[in-house]
Protein backbone atom coordinates (compact mmCIF):
# COMPACT_ATOMS: atom_id res chain seq x y z
CA UNK A 1 0.00 0.00 0.00
CA UNK A 2 1.20 3.51 -0.85
CA UNK A 3 -0.22 6.48 1.03
CA UNK A 4 0.58 10.02 -0.11
CA UNK A 5 -0.07 13.69 0.55
CA UNK A 6 0.76 17.01 -1.11
CA UNK A 7 2.40 20.17 0.27
CA UNK A 8 2.45 23.59 -1.36
CA UNK A 9 5.46 25.89 -1.07
CA UNK A 10 5.18 28.89 1.27
CA UNK A 11 6.38 32.46 0.77
CA UNK A 12 8.86 33.50 3.50
CA UNK A 13 6.89 36.64 4.37
CA UNK A 14 3.69 34.63 4.73
CA UNK A 15 5.41 32.13 7.02
CA UNK A 16 6.30 34.90 9.48
CA UNK A 17 2.70 35.01 10.67
CA UNK A 18 2.24 31.24 11.01
CA UNK A 19 1.41 30.02 14.47
CA UNK A 20 2.41 26.64 15.88
CA UNK A 21 -0.44 24.77 14.19
CA UNK A 22 0.22 26.32 10.77
CA UNK A 23 3.97 25.69 10.95
CA UNK A 24 3.48 22.04 11.82
CA UNK A 25 0.83 21.57 9.13
CA UNK A 26 2.98 23.10 6.37
CA UNK A 27 6.44 21.76 7.22
CA UNK A 28 6.33 18.81 9.65
CA UNK A 29 5.97 15.24 8.37
CA UNK A 30 4.90 13.47 11.57
CA UNK A 31 4.36 9.84 10.55
CA UNK A 32 6.70 8.10 8.12
CA UNK A 33 6.50 4.46 9.14
CA UNK A 34 3.33 2.36 8.95
CA UNK A 35 3.34 -1.46 8.90
CA UNK A 36 3.70 -2.90 5.37
CA UNK A 37 3.17 0.50 3.80
CA UNK A 38 4.85 3.32 1.87
CA UNK A 39 4.20 6.83 3.23
CA UNK A 40 5.01 9.69 0.82
CA UNK A 41 4.83 13.48 0.99
CA UNK A 42 5.11 15.31 -2.34
CA UNK A 43 6.43 18.84 -1.85
CA UNK A 44 6.45 21.77 -4.25
CA UNK A 45 9.94 22.65 -2.96
CA UNK A 46 11.90 21.45 -5.99
CA UNK A 47 9.18 18.76 -6.33
CA UNK A 48 10.96 16.82 -3.60
CA UNK A 49 9.40 13.67 -2.15
CA UNK A 50 10.00 12.53 1.44
CA UNK A 51 8.84 9.10 2.55
CA UNK A 52 9.23 6.02 4.66
CA UNK A 53 8.75 2.27 4.19
CA UNK A 54 8.25 -0.27 6.96
CA UNK A 55 8.09 -3.85 5.64
CA UNK A 56 7.15 -6.18 8.50
CA UNK A 57 5.80 -9.52 7.32
CA UNK A 58 5.44 -8.95 3.58
CA UNK A 59 7.16 -7.27 0.65
CA UNK A 60 6.28 -3.63 -0.01
CA UNK A 61 6.45 -2.19 -3.52
CA UNK A 62 7.13 1.46 -4.30
CA UNK A 63 4.24 2.50 -6.54
CA UNK A 64 3.70 5.62 -8.58
CA UNK A 65 1.33 8.31 -7.26
CA UNK A 66 -1.10 10.52 -9.21
CA UNK A 67 1.06 13.66 -8.85
CA UNK A 68 3.78 12.06 -11.00
CA UNK A 69 1.57 11.26 -14.01
CA UNK A 70 3.89 8.34 -14.83
CA UNK A 71 3.53 4.59 -15.13
CA UNK A 72 6.37 3.96 -12.67
CA UNK A 73 7.62 5.97 -9.72
CA UNK A 74 11.11 6.43 -11.20
CA UNK A 75 10.24 7.11 -14.83
CA UNK A 76 11.39 10.73 -14.39
CA UNK A 77 12.93 10.59 -10.91
CA UNK A 78 15.89 9.40 -8.86
CA UNK A 79 15.69 7.92 -5.37
CA UNK A 80 17.84 7.84 -2.25
CA UNK A 81 17.22 5.44 0.64
CA UNK A 82 18.82 5.35 4.08
CA UNK A 83 18.03 2.48 6.45
CA UNK A 84 17.65 3.68 10.04
CA UNK A 85 16.49 0.36 11.51
CA UNK A 86 17.42 -3.32 11.45
CA UNK A 87 18.79 -5.12 8.41
CA UNK A 88 16.60 -4.95 5.33
CA UNK A 89 16.59 -5.69 1.62
CA UNK A 90 15.75 -3.57 -1.42
CA UNK A 91 15.15 -5.35 -4.73
CA UNK A 92 15.75 -3.07 -7.73
CA UNK A 93 14.55 -4.55 -11.02
CA UNK A 94 15.39 -8.02 -9.73
CA UNK A 95 18.75 -7.23 -8.09
CA UNK A 96 18.80 -7.42 -4.27
CA UNK A 97 20.74 -5.03 -2.03
CA UNK A 98 20.98 -5.62 1.73
CA UNK A 99 21.21 -2.51 3.89
CA UNK A 100 22.26 -2.47 7.52
CA UNK A 101 21.46 0.48 9.76
CA UNK A 102 22.89 3.78 8.44
CA UNK A 103 23.67 2.38 4.99
CA UNK A 104 22.29 3.98 1.83
CA UNK A 105 21.15 3.05 -1.66
CA UNK A 106 20.91 5.30 -4.71
CA UNK A 107 18.44 4.23 -7.41
CA UNK A 108 18.60 5.95 -10.78
CA UNK A 109 15.96 7.26 -13.13
CA UNK A 110 14.21 4.69 -15.32
CA UNK A 111 14.08 1.78 -12.85
CA UNK A 112 10.73 0.00 -13.11
CA UNK A 113 10.39 -1.87 -9.83
CA UNK A 114 11.60 -1.22 -6.28
CA UNK A 115 10.58 -3.67 -3.54
CA UNK A 116 11.37 -3.43 0.18
CA UNK A 117 11.68 -6.40 2.54
CA UNK A 118 12.84 -7.25 6.04
CA UNK A 119 15.70 -9.72 6.59
CA UNK A 120 16.00 -12.49 9.20
CA UNK A 121 13.18 -11.16 11.33
CA UNK A 122 14.81 -7.76 11.80
CA UNK A 123 12.80 -4.56 11.45
CA UNK A 124 14.20 -2.10 8.89
CA UNK A 125 13.00 1.47 8.59
CA UNK A 126 13.71 2.77 5.09
CA UNK A 127 13.78 6.56 4.84
CA UNK A 128 13.27 7.83 1.27
CA UNK A 129 14.06 11.03 -0.61
CA UNK A 130 13.34 11.52 -4.31
CA UNK A 131 13.87 14.34 -6.80
CA UNK A 132 13.21 14.83 -10.53
CA UNK A 133 15.97 13.47 -12.79
CA UNK A 134 16.99 14.17 -16.38
CA UNK A 135 19.46 11.31 -16.80
CA UNK A 136 19.82 7.71 -15.67
CA UNK A 137 22.71 6.82 -13.36
CA UNK A 138 23.51 3.33 -12.02
CA UNK A 139 22.04 2.00 -8.80
CA UNK A 140 24.69 2.03 -6.08
CA UNK A 141 24.84 0.94 -2.47
CA UNK A 142 26.88 3.08 -0.08
CA UNK A 143 28.04 1.21 3.02
CA UNK A 144 29.31 2.88 6.18
CA UNK A 145 32.96 2.46 5.19
CA UNK A 146 32.32 4.08 1.81
CA UNK A 147 30.89 7.29 3.27
CA UNK A 148 32.86 10.51 3.21
CA UNK A 149 33.27 11.27 6.93
CA UNK A 150 33.82 14.74 8.36
CA UNK A 151 34.37 15.62 12.02
CA UNK A 152 32.58 18.84 12.93
CA UNK A 153 31.89 21.04 15.92
CA UNK A 154 33.34 21.46 19.39
CA UNK A 155 32.24 20.16 22.78
CA UNK A 156 32.71 23.71 24.08
CA UNK A 157 29.70 24.68 22.00
CA UNK A 158 27.78 21.38 22.51
CA UNK A 159 27.82 20.64 18.77
CA UNK A 160 30.50 17.99 18.26
CA UNK A 161 29.23 15.67 15.55
CA UNK A 162 30.17 13.25 12.78
CA UNK A 163 28.87 13.99 9.29
CA UNK A 164 28.63 11.04 6.90
CA UNK A 165 28.19 12.03 3.26
CA UNK A 166 26.42 9.08 1.62
CA UNK A 167 24.76 10.07 -1.64
CA UNK A 168 26.92 12.96 -2.82
CA UNK A 169 28.63 13.57 -6.15
CA UNK A 170 32.07 12.61 -4.82
CA UNK A 171 30.72 9.07 -4.15
CA UNK A 172 27.66 8.56 -6.36
CA UNK A 173 26.68 10.12 -9.67
CA UNK A 174 23.28 11.80 -9.34
CA UNK A 175 21.29 14.42 -11.18
CA UNK A 176 20.52 16.63 -8.17
CA UNK A 177 19.76 14.47 -5.14
CA UNK A 178 22.17 14.51 -2.18
CA UNK A 179 21.82 12.76 1.18
CA UNK A 180 23.89 12.20 4.27
CA UNK A 181 23.70 11.30 7.93
CA UNK A 182 24.91 13.29 10.92
CA UNK A 183 25.43 11.82 14.40
CA UNK A 184 25.67 13.97 17.52
CA UNK A 185 28.23 12.68 20.00
CA UNK A 186 27.08 12.00 23.60
CA UNK A 187 26.63 15.21 25.54
CA UNK A 188 26.23 17.30 22.38
CA UNK A 189 22.86 18.63 21.25
CA UNK A 190 23.27 21.34 18.57
CA UNK A 191 23.35 20.53 14.86
CA UNK A 192 24.22 22.62 11.81
CA UNK A 193 25.77 25.54 13.59
CA UNK A 194 26.47 28.14 12.43
CA UNK A 195 23.06 28.19 10.80
CA UNK A 196 22.86 28.86 7.08
CA UNK A 197 20.63 28.98 4.04
CA UNK A 198 21.30 27.92 0.45
CA UNK A 199 19.09 29.70 -2.05
CA UNK A 200 19.79 27.21 -4.84
CA UNK A 201 18.77 24.13 -2.84
CA UNK A 202 15.94 23.06 -0.58
CA UNK A 203 16.44 20.49 2.15
CA UNK A 204 14.63 17.98 4.32
CA UNK A 205 15.69 16.78 7.78
CA UNK A 206 14.74 13.46 9.34
CA UNK A 207 15.46 13.01 13.07
CA UNK A 208 15.97 9.53 14.53
CA UNK A 209 17.61 7.80 17.48
CA UNK A 210 15.87 10.32 19.74
CA UNK A 211 15.33 8.75 23.15
CA UNK A 212 11.78 8.00 24.29
CA UNK A 213 10.33 11.03 26.06
CA UNK A 214 12.94 13.43 24.61
CA UNK A 215 12.62 15.96 21.80
CA UNK A 216 14.51 17.94 19.19
CA UNK A 217 13.68 21.59 18.56
CA UNK A 218 14.11 22.24 14.83
CA UNK A 219 14.80 25.88 14.00
CA UNK A 220 13.68 27.27 10.65
CA UNK A 221 12.62 30.51 9.00
CA UNK A 222 14.60 33.45 7.65
CA UNK A 223 17.73 34.22 9.71
CA UNK A 224 16.13 37.43 11.01
CA UNK A 225 12.67 35.88 11.47
CA UNK A 226 13.27 32.43 12.97
CA UNK A 227 10.61 29.91 13.95
CA UNK A 228 10.76 26.51 15.62
CA UNK A 229 9.05 23.11 15.58
CA UNK A 230 9.41 20.53 18.37
CA UNK A 231 9.91 17.07 16.88
CA UNK A 232 9.86 13.47 18.09
CA UNK A 233 11.75 10.38 16.99
CA UNK A 234 11.35 9.33 13.33
CA UNK A 235 9.81 12.59 12.15
CA UNK A 236 10.86 14.73 9.19
CA UNK A 237 10.61 18.41 8.34
CA UNK A 238 10.74 20.33 5.05
CA UNK A 239 13.23 23.20 4.82
CA UNK A 240 12.66 25.78 2.06
CA UNK A 241 15.63 27.35 0.30
CA UNK A 242 15.10 30.62 2.22
CA UNK A 243 15.04 28.91 5.61
CA UNK A 244 17.77 28.05 8.08
CA UNK A 245 17.79 24.40 9.20
CA UNK A 246 19.29 23.84 12.58
CA UNK A 247 18.27 22.11 15.76
CA UNK A 248 18.93 21.41 19.40
CA UNK A 249 17.80 18.35 21.35
CA UNK A 250 17.24 17.39 24.95
CA UNK A 251 19.60 14.46 24.25
CA UNK A 252 22.05 13.39 21.56
CA UNK A 253 20.43 12.13 18.35
CA UNK A 254 21.07 11.50 14.66
CA UNK A 255 19.48 12.92 11.53
CA UNK A 256 19.44 12.36 7.79
CA UNK A 257 19.70 15.41 5.59
CA UNK A 258 18.62 15.37 1.99
CA UNK A 259 18.62 18.12 -0.61
CA UNK A 260 17.94 18.93 -4.22
CA UNK A 261 18.08 21.99 -6.42
CA UNK A 262 20.21 23.76 -8.96
CA UNK A 263 23.69 22.56 -7.99
CA UNK A 264 25.70 19.78 -6.33
CA UNK A 265 28.16 22.02 -4.44
CA UNK A 266 27.77 21.01 -0.79
CA UNK A 267 29.65 24.12 0.38
CA UNK A 268 27.34 26.53 -1.46
CA UNK A 269 25.68 28.22 1.52
CA UNK A 270 25.15 31.60 3.16
CA UNK A 271 26.25 31.38 6.78
CA UNK A 272 24.62 33.34 9.56
CA UNK A 273 26.63 33.78 12.76
CA UNK A 274 24.87 32.62 15.96
CA UNK A 275 24.71 36.15 17.38
CA UNK A 276 23.09 37.44 14.18
CA UNK A 277 20.01 35.20 14.44
CA UNK A 278 16.75 36.83 15.43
Amino acid sequence: MTNYEFRYAAHPVDSRIYGTEELRKEFLIPKLFVKNSVQLTYSMYDRYIVGGVMPVDQSVKLETVPYLKSDNFLDRRELGVVNVGGKGKIIVDGTAYELAKKEALYVGQGVKEVIFESVSGEQPFFYLNSAPAHKSFPTKKVSANEAEVIQLGDEKYANKRVLNKLIVNSIVETCQLQMGLTELLPGNVWNTMPAHTHNRRMEAYFYFDVEEGQTVCHFMGEPQHTRHIFMENNQAVLSPEWSIHSGSGTCAYSFVWGMAGENLDYSDMDVCAPNELR
